[in-house]
Protein backbone atom coordinates (compact mmCIF):
# COMPACT_ATOMS: atom_id res chain seq x y z
CA UNK A 1 0.00 0.00 0.00
CA UNK A 2 2.82 2.37 1.06
CA UNK A 3 4.91 1.56 -2.22
CA UNK A 4 1.48 2.18 -4.42
CA UNK A 5 0.90 5.80 -2.77
CA UNK A 6 4.70 6.50 -3.36
CA UNK A 7 3.95 5.58 -6.81
CA UNK A 8 1.20 8.01 -7.50
CA UNK A 9 2.67 10.82 -5.49
CA UNK A 10 5.63 10.25 -7.90
CA UNK A 11 3.85 10.35 -10.46
CA UNK A 12 1.60 13.12 -9.33
CA UNK A 13 5.04 15.48 -9.05
CA UNK A 14 6.37 14.30 -12.51
CA UNK A 15 2.87 15.09 -14.11
CA UNK A 16 4.07 19.41 -12.55
CA UNK A 17 7.05 18.99 -14.10
CA UNK A 18 5.63 18.25 -17.40
CA UNK A 19 3.22 21.10 -17.30
CA UNK A 20 5.78 23.18 -16.16
CA UNK A 21 8.13 22.50 -18.52
CA UNK A 22 5.35 22.33 -21.26
CA UNK A 23 4.20 26.03 -20.88
CA UNK A 24 7.56 27.67 -20.68
CA UNK A 25 8.20 25.79 -23.86
CA UNK A 26 4.78 26.82 -25.51
CA UNK A 27 4.62 30.53 -24.34
CA UNK A 28 7.69 31.57 -25.69
CA UNK A 29 6.71 33.90 -28.28
CA UNK A 30 7.90 32.11 -31.71
CA UNK A 31 6.26 31.14 -35.32
CA UNK A 32 3.36 29.26 -33.58
CA UNK A 33 2.34 32.36 -31.28
CA UNK A 34 2.26 34.59 -34.15
CA UNK A 35 0.00 32.58 -37.14
CA UNK A 36 -2.29 31.99 -33.51
CA UNK A 37 -2.42 35.83 -33.16
CA UNK A 38 -3.13 36.45 -36.78
CA UNK A 39 -5.67 33.28 -36.89
CA UNK A 40 -7.72 34.37 -34.39
CA UNK A 41 -8.09 37.88 -35.36
CA UNK A 42 -10.92 36.97 -37.54
CA UNK A 43 -11.83 33.30 -36.10
CA UNK A 44 -12.48 33.00 -32.08
CA UNK A 45 -11.16 29.20 -32.08
CA UNK A 46 -8.18 29.89 -34.23
CA UNK A 47 -6.38 28.53 -31.70
CA UNK A 48 -7.97 25.29 -31.22
CA UNK A 49 -7.62 24.19 -34.22
CA UNK A 50 -3.95 25.35 -34.45
CA UNK A 51 -3.79 23.11 -31.59
CA UNK A 52 -5.49 20.67 -33.54
CA UNK A 53 -3.01 20.83 -36.54
CA UNK A 54 0.17 20.86 -33.90
CA UNK A 55 -0.86 17.90 -32.16
CA UNK A 56 -1.75 16.34 -36.17
CA UNK A 57 2.71 16.03 -36.35
CA UNK A 58 3.03 16.17 -32.80
CA UNK A 59 1.57 12.58 -31.18
CA UNK A 60 3.59 10.54 -33.93
CA UNK A 61 6.19 12.35 -33.27
CA UNK A 62 6.02 11.30 -29.43
CA UNK A 63 4.99 7.39 -30.16
CA UNK A 64 8.10 7.42 -32.52
CA UNK A 65 10.47 8.72 -29.44
CA UNK A 66 8.80 6.51 -27.05
CA UNK A 67 9.93 3.24 -29.21
CA UNK A 68 13.50 4.95 -30.02
CA UNK A 69 13.66 7.25 -32.69
CA UNK A 70 15.20 10.09 -31.11
CA UNK A 71 18.21 10.01 -32.59
CA UNK A 72 16.78 10.62 -35.99
CA UNK A 73 15.78 13.47 -35.05
CA UNK A 74 18.89 15.13 -33.61
CA UNK A 75 20.73 13.79 -36.66
CA UNK A 76 22.27 16.79 -38.25
CA UNK A 77 20.76 15.91 -42.00
CA UNK A 78 17.25 15.84 -40.24
CA UNK A 79 18.39 19.50 -38.86
CA UNK A 80 19.88 20.52 -42.54
CA UNK A 81 16.36 19.24 -44.36
CA UNK A 82 13.44 20.73 -42.17
CA UNK A 83 15.99 24.29 -41.70
CA UNK A 84 15.93 24.63 -45.39
CA UNK A 85 12.36 23.25 -45.98
CA UNK A 86 10.73 25.21 -42.80
CA UNK A 87 12.25 28.30 -43.17
CA UNK A 88 11.42 28.73 -46.68
CA UNK A 89 7.59 27.97 -45.92
CA UNK A 90 7.98 30.57 -42.97
CA UNK A 91 9.00 33.21 -44.98
CA UNK A 92 6.64 32.65 -47.49
CA UNK A 93 3.60 32.32 -45.14
CA UNK A 94 4.84 35.36 -43.27
CA UNK A 95 4.72 37.77 -46.68
CA UNK A 96 0.75 35.94 -47.42
CA UNK A 97 -0.25 36.64 -44.33
CA UNK A 98 0.70 40.34 -45.23
CA UNK A 99 -1.03 40.32 -48.52
CA UNK A 100 -3.79 38.53 -47.12
CA UNK A 101 -4.62 41.13 -44.62
CA UNK A 102 -4.31 43.75 -46.96
CA UNK A 103 -7.32 42.72 -49.27
CA UNK A 104 -9.14 42.59 -45.88
CA UNK A 105 -10.24 38.70 -46.63
CA UNK A 106 -13.44 37.92 -45.01
CA UNK A 107 -13.42 34.17 -46.00
CA UNK A 108 -14.36 32.71 -42.36
CA UNK A 109 -14.39 29.39 -43.82
CA UNK A 110 -11.71 29.49 -45.17
CA UNK A 111 -9.75 30.68 -42.18
CA UNK A 112 -11.10 28.06 -40.62
CA UNK A 113 -9.23 25.06 -42.65
CA UNK A 114 -6.27 27.37 -43.03
CA UNK A 115 -5.84 27.37 -38.77
CA UNK A 116 -5.78 23.94 -39.33
CA UNK A 117 -3.52 23.42 -41.72
CA UNK A 118 -1.45 26.15 -40.59
CA UNK A 119 -1.07 24.64 -37.25
CA UNK A 120 0.33 21.35 -39.10
CA UNK A 121 2.62 23.48 -41.54
CA UNK A 122 4.19 25.35 -38.64
CA UNK A 123 5.13 22.78 -36.42
CA UNK A 124 6.57 20.18 -38.40
CA UNK A 125 8.34 22.90 -40.28
CA UNK A 126 10.25 24.25 -37.01
CA UNK A 127 13.56 22.44 -37.04
CA UNK A 128 13.42 23.57 -32.77
CA UNK A 129 10.33 21.74 -32.50
CA UNK A 130 12.14 18.59 -33.38
CA UNK A 131 15.19 19.51 -31.19
CA UNK A 132 13.26 20.19 -28.28
CA UNK A 133 11.52 16.42 -28.71
CA UNK A 134 15.17 15.14 -29.33
CA UNK A 135 16.50 16.23 -26.09
CA UNK A 136 13.90 17.42 -23.86
CA UNK A 137 10.97 15.35 -24.58
CA UNK A 138 12.49 12.76 -25.09
CA UNK A 139 13.72 13.30 -21.44
CA UNK A 140 10.40 13.36 -20.36
CA UNK A 141 9.27 10.53 -22.24
CA UNK A 142 12.02 8.26 -20.58
CA UNK A 143 10.65 9.50 -17.06
CA UNK A 144 7.06 8.79 -18.59
CA UNK A 145 8.15 4.52 -19.24
CA UNK A 146 8.86 4.47 -15.65
CA UNK A 147 5.17 4.13 -15.23
CA UNK A 148 4.39 1.95 -18.23
CA UNK A 149 2.20 2.33 -21.19
CA UNK A 150 -0.14 4.20 -19.45
CA UNK A 151 1.98 6.67 -17.50
CA UNK A 152 3.67 7.92 -21.23
CA UNK A 153 -0.33 8.64 -22.99
CA UNK A 154 -1.70 10.06 -19.50
CA UNK A 155 1.65 12.40 -20.36
CA UNK A 156 1.58 13.13 -24.23
CA UNK A 157 -1.97 14.16 -23.61
CA UNK A 158 -1.20 16.42 -20.41
CA UNK A 159 1.43 18.10 -22.61
CA UNK A 160 -0.82 18.86 -25.71
CA UNK A 161 -3.12 19.95 -23.38
CA UNK A 162 -0.72 22.75 -22.01
CA UNK A 163 -0.83 23.76 -25.84
CA UNK A 164 -4.44 23.45 -26.57
CA UNK A 165 -5.09 25.78 -23.12
CA UNK A 166 -2.28 28.58 -23.99
CA UNK A 167 -3.73 28.63 -28.00
CA UNK A 168 -6.92 28.48 -27.24
CA UNK A 169 -6.44 31.77 -24.32
CA UNK A 170 -4.24 33.85 -27.08
CA UNK A 171 -7.11 33.18 -29.69
CA UNK A 172 -10.53 34.41 -27.40
CA UNK A 173 -8.12 37.39 -25.83
CA UNK A 174 -7.25 38.47 -29.29
CA UNK A 175 -10.60 37.37 -30.89
CA UNK A 176 -12.24 39.35 -27.59
CA UNK A 177 -9.75 42.37 -27.85
CA UNK A 178 -9.86 43.01 -31.57
CA UNK A 179 -12.80 45.67 -31.59
CA UNK A 180 -10.56 47.70 -29.81
CA UNK A 181 -7.62 47.65 -32.25
CA UNK A 182 -6.92 51.34 -33.97
CA UNK A 183 -5.57 50.85 -37.61
CA UNK A 184 -2.50 51.67 -36.40
CA UNK A 185 -2.48 48.47 -33.15
CA UNK A 186 -3.69 46.03 -36.25
CA UNK A 187 -0.67 47.34 -38.17
CA UNK A 188 1.54 46.88 -35.81
CA UNK A 189 0.70 43.32 -33.91
CA UNK A 190 0.63 41.72 -37.56
CA UNK A 191 3.70 43.30 -38.15
CA UNK A 192 4.85 41.84 -35.29
CA UNK A 193 3.95 38.00 -36.61
CA UNK A 194 5.42 39.39 -39.59
CA UNK A 195 8.58 40.02 -38.51
CA UNK A 196 8.82 36.77 -36.57
CA UNK A 197 7.60 34.49 -39.12
CA UNK A 198 10.35 35.87 -41.38
CA UNK A 199 13.25 36.32 -38.59
CA UNK A 200 12.74 32.67 -37.67
CA UNK A 201 12.33 31.74 -41.47
CA UNK A 202 15.69 33.29 -42.27
CA UNK A 203 17.28 32.04 -38.85
CA UNK A 204 16.33 28.13 -40.18
CA UNK A 205 17.70 28.71 -43.66
CA UNK A 206 20.82 30.08 -42.64
CA UNK A 207 21.59 28.05 -39.86
CA UNK A 208 21.04 25.17 -42.27
CA UNK A 209 23.39 26.51 -44.71
CA UNK A 210 25.58 26.98 -42.23
CA UNK A 211 25.70 23.31 -41.15
CA UNK A 212 25.51 22.18 -44.42
CA UNK A 213 29.00 24.48 -45.52
CA UNK A 214 30.55 23.35 -42.29
CA UNK A 215 30.24 19.11 -42.79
Amino acid sequence: MVKVTEIITDFYFFLLSVIFISLSGVMMPGPLFAVTVAKSFKNKIAGVLISLGHGVVEFPLMFLIYFGFAQLLASVETQIIIGLIGGILMIYMGFRMIKTETKNSEEHDESRHSSLITGILMTGANPYFLLWWAFIGADLIVNATVFGLMGFLVFAITHWLCDLFWNTFVSVTVFRSRRFWTRKVHILIFGFCFVVLVGFGAWFVISALLKFSSR
